[in-house]
């Protein structure tokens, strides 16, 4: 007796992307009356000029729904087809249903009476390139045919607004990715993990419930490690640096950014850098910031990006994707 498995196609591919974020902006103005902080001191330490907050009662799934919708249009994929639906969040207002259940839901997936496959992944600021590994395995193998992968973070509801070490970072959004079968891979073999002995880094747990760090830590694992993981995920997918046009890396500050862009040597590609305007949103800062950049212009079509996220547990994780083909 013997166990048959089912076998995909050879890979997949980013079909499409979306974004979606609260209308409210708060300025590094509106935070100098809130704590003992100046636009100056954020600007220097963060390069964080704006964030966007969600509204009294706006949660992850009122995020997660409309970036998930936009990247199904503009996939051109039919909702029928979507079996698969991911979502890295880390703030999600209900354990059960889960996120991933109440954006399938609102988007009327399934067909034949049977919905998607439907699952929430919590690996904090990595959570979408967890996420996308998991579509794109899930599809090779045979148990997926296409999916809906989402970062969406509401990080203003666990943000303790006194603390200017935190809560001049924290902001809400989210981004999406509708993946898709491709006769050859467009996404490379996802490299992820997490650091011993740095599980409370990043964290929020009780009895606070707020999010908190050890700045100091982060930065010196961003400086030193981020960088090695990086160029380990390009090797993975069988690529050199030289063939990287676009860095697409956590926005958790810029002066984590602008370091691992010229430790990689790639300051004269397309570093997004959407951490300026939109602050850190965890789970959601690649594919939000990957998918604003897409629809302004900034990304040329049908190249690799690197996507590299890390957070909250200690963990990290890195994938190589070609950028959407343009219509």
């Amino acid at each position: 007796m013997e166990i048959s498995l089912a076998h995909g196609p050879a890979g997949t591919e980013i079909a499409g992307l979306g974004h979606a974020q609260p209308v409210r902006v708060m300025d590094n103005h509106e935070l100098e009356g809130m704590m003992d902080t100046n636009d100056e001191w954020i600007r220097q330490r963060t390069g964080i000029i704006t964030r966007r907050i969600a509204a009294e009662g706006e949660t992850v799934v009122d995020l997660a729904i409309p970036a998930a919708r936009m990247a199904l249009e503009d996939s051109g994929v039919p909702a029928a087809d979507i079996d698969l639906v991911v979502v890295a969040t880390t703030t999600a207002a209900e354990r059960s249903p889960n996120t991933a259940g109440r954006v399938s839901a609102a988007l009327g997936l399934g067909r034949d009476g049977r919905g998607p496959a439907i699952m929430d992944v919590n690996t904090a600021c990595s959570g979408f390139e967890y996420a996308l590994g998991i579509a794109d395995q899930a599809i090779r193998m045979g148990s997926a045919s296409h999916a809906i992968v989402v970062g969406a973070e509401t990080l203003s509801a666990v943000t303790d607004w006194t603390d200017r070490a935190t809560a001049v970072l924290t902001a809400d959004g989210a981004g999406a990715a509708v993946v898709r079968p491709s006769a050859t891979p467009r996404i490379g073999p996802v490299v992820w993990g997490s650091e011993i002995g740095m599980a409370d880094a990043v964290k929020i747990s009780p009895p606070s419930g707020r999010f908190a760090q050890n700045g100091r830590e982060v930065l010196r694992w961003a400086l030193t490690k981020a960088p090695e993981r990086a160029r380990e995920t390009v090797a993975r997918a069988g690529l050199t640096l030289d063939d990287i046009q676009v860095l697409a890396a956590h926005q958790a500050n810029l002066r984590i950014i602008e370091p691992l862009a010229e430790a990689l040597g790639m300051t004269d590609r397309v570093v997004i850098t959407d951490v300026t305007e939109s602050g850190n949103t965890s789970a959601a800062s690649v594919p939000l910031g990957l998918s604003k950049w897409w629809h302004s212009g900034k990304i040329p079509a049908d190249v690799p990006a690197l996507l590299f996220g890390f957070g909250g547990g200690f963990t990290y994780a890195g994938t190589v994707a070609m950028t959407p083909r343009r219509a």
